[in-house]
């Protein structure tokens, strides 16, 4: 038997507790993985809680990405004592994902395990990293560079924030880090951050055109901070749009668009082509080094996932958490 976080939903009502399982019930796929580390993300934090409808089918195991050990393969792509990494595609949704001792999945969902980097360090990386890198990729392919101007983060202590700002800061730009906790503006500067500023003057309600502050951003927030990001964006700037914690809504307009000519690009990490991914993870192996992943990153054990879920949802959680499952 093995250890997992299991979400159950019937008569008895919705509820996520630590338990064991017998190999026989993983779901249908052609690679079995043994888990070494999986992490706590938002997105895991709602299915556990049950405070977003993340989870499309029960029972389930959360956790949307993980590192581990191929201990059995269907496929040829991949062979017994491969280390791989496994991003999205619906596991801890639709499909049992890392927050267990064993997982089974599609091996076309799997890449190998990134030169450079340690199953740990990916998992302090995780979707979070995963997703700023592809986020800068996207800027980067529009044009945005370090001479063109400063580049907004909101969610600035969050996962994809953290790492967005270590990111861009290791590329040379002049970096903005909004966030709601002005206590941690050491660890922001620490991480990279030029300036920090109050989230307050992005999250309430602006004008359709406000005072262009910056070339490019990368938005983890949505809702009415998107809108005004989107209104104070420069002639001809970029922003891409990867988070929802402010809410799914954009009370924007059509102003910033057509006026001042700036790109909205949605980045989904979650469906990503293999070869998206692999170029995402060639990058993060390179530019990101040992002692930022571990200003980044907490590592706590199965049995604390939960209530260290209520704490990532209420906002008191900084960076990642990296979840040694087999401790």
């Amino acid at each position: 038997m093995f250890n997992a976080i299991l979400i159950e939903k019937d008569d008895k009502g919705y509820r996520a507790n630590l338990t064991q399982l017998q190999p026989s019930q993983l779901p249908d796929g052609d690679v079995t993985v043994q888990v070494d580390y999986s992490s706590l993300n938002y997105k895991d934090a709602l299915a556990i809680s049950g405070k977003s409808p993340v989870v499309r089918q029960f029972p389930m195991v959360p956790g949307i990405d993980f590192v581990g050990t191929v201990i059995d393969s269907q496929t040829s792509q991949y062979k017994k004592g491969d280390k791989i990494l496994l991003n999205g595609w619906g596991v801890g949704e639709k499909h049992w994902g890392g927050l267990a001792q064993f997982a089974k999945v599609n091996g076309q969902w799997l890449i190998p395990l990134p030169q450079n980097l340690t199953g740990k360090q990916c998992m302090a990386i995780g979707t979070a990293g995963y997703t700023a890198m592809l986020a800068i990729i996207a800027l980067e392919k529009h044009g945005i560079s370090p001479k063109k101007g400063k580049i907004l983060v909101t969610g600035a202590n969050g996962g994809v924030g953290s790492f967005t700002i270590a990111i861009l800061a290791k590329l040379g730009y002049h970096v903005i880090a909004a966030t709601g906790r002005l206590n941690e503006s050491a660890y922001l500067k620490q991480l990279g951050a030029n300036e920090i500023i109050d989230r307050h003057e992005l999250s309430e309600p602006g004008k359709p055109l406000m005072k262009e502050r910056w070339i490019a951003a990368i938005d983890c927030v949505g809702s009415q901070t998107l809108a005004n990001v989107c209104a104070s964006t420069q002639y001809g700037g970029v922003v891409a749009a990867c988070g929802l914690s402010q809410g799914m809504d954009f009370p924007s307009s059509v102003a910033p668009f057509i006026l001042r000519g700036i790109s909205l690009i949605g980045i989904d990490s979650v469906m990503r082509p293999y070869a998206d991914r692999v170029e995402a993870w060639q990058h993060l192996a390179t530019i990101l080094d040992a002692p930022l992943l571990d200003t980044i990153g907490k590592t706590i054990s199965l049995k604390q996932v939960i209530p260290t879920s209520e704490k990532l949802l209420q906002g008191q959680i900084r960076g990642r958490i990296i979840v040694d499952v087999n401790h």
